[in-house]
């Protein structure tokens, strides 16, 4: 089974940018696509509804910011929108497909500005109600594969310049300690799982590609499926948005 994860900076620009002619390609089973950027309404036209693909879109409230999407090839037994974090559920930040015994998720935590309270405060408010479900779900008798742009990196081999990050809002100390937790509590980072590698960098800031360089996007998997990881990439030939795709293929079946 292939995932594909993706951060689109918005899905109109991606696609002129050619990720739904590169999607074709690939053969994946599930796309998971954050930061739409727009509502679906806006989204009528064919490429965005590939005729392999059930397609389902979750907005925020004004249809212009954030918004996720996952393809399933499977039809699903279930979609579940938001996580049940009152006005964060508003912002278009979580989709879930349900099968018999599996979900695949797509998420996209808030990001924060460097040095600015506010949105810091908000974005771990989220991370602390995000661990907290985290740890319920983990009783549920399913396995699951979250895939999402975190908005953080874990460690320093996710970061290209990791010394000189060591204050910016994705490094902080406090956000590499809730990955930390929420992999302490049975959960797996399937990247890591097939690759060591200290210079895969999903996201470039501003979208060069000589710039600094961080691993925010991730598939973190129930601890279940940490022998079913089978390959992981993340695809930098062609630039779509200032994110890479993640491509991870699992020994599982829907």
């Amino acid at each position: 089974m292939r995932i594909i994860s993706f951060s689109a900076d918005g899905i109109r620009n991606a696609a002129e940018n050619g990720f739904y002619d590169w999607l074709k390609e690939q053969d994946a089973d599930f796309v998971c696509v954050q930061d739409l950027q727009c509502s679906e309404y806006d989204l009528q036209e064919a490429v965005f509804h590939p005729e392999e693909y059930n397609a389902y879109f979750l907005d925020d409230v004004d249809g212009k910011a954030n918004g996720v999407a996952i393809y399933c090839r499977q039809l699903p037994k279930a979609i579940m929108t938001g996580l049940g974090f009152a006005d964060f559920d508003m912002e278009g930040r979580y989709i879930q497909a349900d099968y018999e015994n599996l979900s695949v998720a797509c998420l996209l935590a808030p990001s924060a500005e460097t040095g600015n309270a506010e949105q810091q405060d908000r974005k771990n408010e989220f991370y602390g109600l995000l661990g907290s479900h985290l740890q319920k779900i983990r009783n549920k008798r399913r396995e699951f594969i979250i895939c999402g742009n975190w908005h953080l990196a874990h460690c320093p081999a996710d970061m290209q310049n990791s010394q000189e990050s060591a204050t910016q809002s994705g490094f902080l100390a406090e956000e590499r300690q809730w990955i930390n937790e929420v992999l302490a509590a049975g959960y797996v980072d399937a990247f890591r799982e097939v690759s060591s590698d200290h210079d895969e960098f999903s996201w470039r800031p501003d979208g060069n590609r000589d710039s600094n360089g961080w691993r925010t996007d991730y598939q973190l998997v129930s601890q279940g499926l940490k022998y079913a990881v089978d390959y992981g990439a993340i695809y930098k030939k062609r630039v779509f948005s200032n994110h890479g795709p993640v491509i991870m293929d699992y020994d599982i079946e829907t």
